[in-house]
């Protein structure tokens, strides 16, 4: 009986860890558009973890892994950054920087719409990085829960918001 149970633990941990480097990038692309410093990034990736190993054995397959892997990540960001708003704290910034400084204009062009980006609610947020990974609408509203047509609105009111937002 409990070497029954230890290969059917050994078989989810590997399972787990199979599916955590297939979509690692995915994790932390996810994160990084909810945080920019190095500390709390890694605290998202943790807790996205643990809501993927509890998450697991409910997994239906009613749709593909990577949706799946995105809506948790995505729900996981949403959360903690609403938490983090209602605890009133201010992060500690590390100076970590996600694009070089260099003068190439392209560079400040992503650094600038990043820092857009960064200022929308969580909600949008998620929505556009979803947009960025070039993700159809009808994959992007699987992933957040809303309709196709939804995301289409969403969509343009976002960059409605993103051109009217100031510079700084």
């Amino acid at each position: 009986m409990y070497t029954e149970i230890n290969n059917k633990m050994e078989a989810s941990e590997a399972y787990f860890s199979k599916i955590i480097k297939e979509n690692k990038s995915t994790i932390f692309t996810v994160c990084y558009m909810f945080s920019n410093d190095k500390e709390e990034v890694n605290d998202l990736f943790q807790n996205i973890l643990i809501n993927i190993w509890q998450g697991l054995s409910k997994f239906e397959g009613r749709s593909n892994m990577k949706t799946w892997i995105y809506r948790i990540s995505l729900n996981s960001c949403i959360s903690s950054s609403r938490k983090k708003k209602r605890d009133d704290t201010i992060p500690l910034s590390m100076d970590i920087d996600l694009f070089d400084k260099s003068n190439d204009e392209s560079n400040k062009q992503i650094e600038l719409l990043h820092k857009r980006i960064s200022k929308l609610q969580p909600f949008d947020r998620a929505i556009v990085l979803l947009w960025l990974e070039n993700m159809p609408y009808e994959e992007i509203g699987q992933i957040i829960g809303i309709s196709t047509r939804n995301v289409t609105v969403r969509m343009f009111r976002i960059r409605e918001q993103l051109k009217n937002m100031s510079i700084e």
